[in-house]
């Protein structure tokens, strides 16, 4: 009988170890189901973050484009202007010589 009664509380030792082991491993699914979900939730932020800095990325790029389409045109303004300013200047010179002679003569 001590083998008997031995070997029930064997086996309800046992069946009390694998009801602990299922609520584990329920316990287990759960916090993996939960893992799985903000995994998922961190990759689609990542994925957002990508697309919004290659977009940002993008627009520098035009933007540097276009800065530097803007410093070639201020150049060629500069080299028009001062090439103007020269010919007024020359303009105004032989005004000038125009006007001293007329003055002279009188």
């Amino acid at each position: 009988m001590a083998r008997l009664e031995d070997l029930e509380a064997r086996v309800t030792a046992l069946e009390e170890q694998v009801r602990s082991t299922r609520q584990d491993a329920a316990a287990a699914r759960i916090l993996a189901g939960t893992a799985d979900r903000d995994v998922s939730d961190f990759k689609q932020t990542l994925t957002g973050h990508t697309k919004v800095l290659n977009a940002l990325r993008e627009t520098q790029v035009e933007q540097g484009q276009d800065i530097t389409s803007l410093k070639t045109e201020v150049i060629d303004l500069r080299a028009e202007m001062r090439s103007g300013f020269t010919k007024i200047n020359v303009d105004m010179e032989q005004m000038s010589r125009l006007l001293q002679q007329v003055i002279d003569k009188d």
